[in-house]
């Protein structure tokens, strides 16, 4: 389920993303647009997500991204409960590296 609703700047903003060619237009749109904390969190975010997807415990989590137990448990719930992107982006990546891997 969707709890964001579309609206014309998300719109823009994501149409924005989907247009980046590589890494380090990434960085530089960013930078830009976010500070280096909420850029930071965003990424650990994304970390204890990849953690827990591989069925990591909390306190192994905890230790290797510093986040906090609440920023975990919301995490998995939004991997339990949420729109799917987590999976969606989990399962393309890997099948990304796996079809690296065979050639």
């Amino acid at each position: 389920m969707r709890n964001l609703a579309k609206e014309p700047q998300l719109d823009d903003l994501f149409n924005a993303i989907l247009n980046l060619e590589n890494i380090d237009e990434c960085y530089d749109l960013f930078e830009d647009l976010c500070t280096i904390l909420e850029i930071k969190s965003l990424a650990q975010r994304f970390q204890v997500a990849k953690m827990l997807m591989s069925k990591h415990v909390y306190s192994d989590i905890v230790a290797e991204t510093g986040a906090s137990t609440a920023t975990i448990s919301r995490v998995n719930r939004s991997i339990n409960y949420g729109a799917g992107g987590y999976s969606m982006i989990f399962k393309r990546m890997k099948e990304l590296e796996e079809k690296s891997n065979r050639q």
